[in-house]
């Protein structure tokens, strides 16, 4: 059964998570002859109630993990961005990423969000799959994010 749980984004487990998401999309960026930028958060930029992250634990292995962080306010007002949403491929499929995205939209609304965003690549079908079916929708580019090609927004 999975579970979640805050961590820091620099926590052994959570940086493994990271580092391992971060080697899937460049071997992905590889495969079409991109480049991609790997940049590891700044921890601080992941404490409450600026932002947290979250590991996804499948019994005591971690499977996956995203976090929140605080931007400027945007017109609506309080706006936090989706960042580093990973599942690992054995627990794809069982609804988990989705299970991530629904705790860390709590965790805006809880600190009074107006808005979440975020930005991903084209090649990530599924991922767009799930931010549609959760109520995101395409938006302006919002940042200089050089590994993204889509943007997204929800109102909270």
């Amino acid at each position: 059964m999975a579970s979640l749980r805050p961590s820091p984004v620099d926590a052994t487990d959570a940086h493994e998570l990271l580092e391992e998401y971060f080697h899937t999309r460049e071997i992905g960026f590889a495969h079409q002859g991109v480049d991609y930028a790997i940049h590891f958060p700044d921890p601080a930029a992941f404490v409450p109630p600026g932002g947290v992250f979250l590991v996804l634990d499948d019994g005591d292995v971690p499977s996956g993990c995203g976090g929140i962080r605080r931007l400027a306010d945007g017109p609506s007002g309080i706006r936090y961005e989706v960042k580093h949403l990973y599942v690992r491929e054995a627990g794809r499929g069982q609804g988990w990423g989705r299970l991530l995205l629904e705790a860390l939209e709590a965790h805006a609304r809880e600190w009074g969000a107006a808005e979440l965003v975020l930005d991903t690549h084209h090649s990530l079908e599924a991922a767009a799959g799930l931010y549609r079916a959760t109520g995101f929708t395409p938006v302006a580019r919002y940042n200089d994010n050089p590994n993204a090609t889509r943007w997204y927004a929800k109102t909270l």
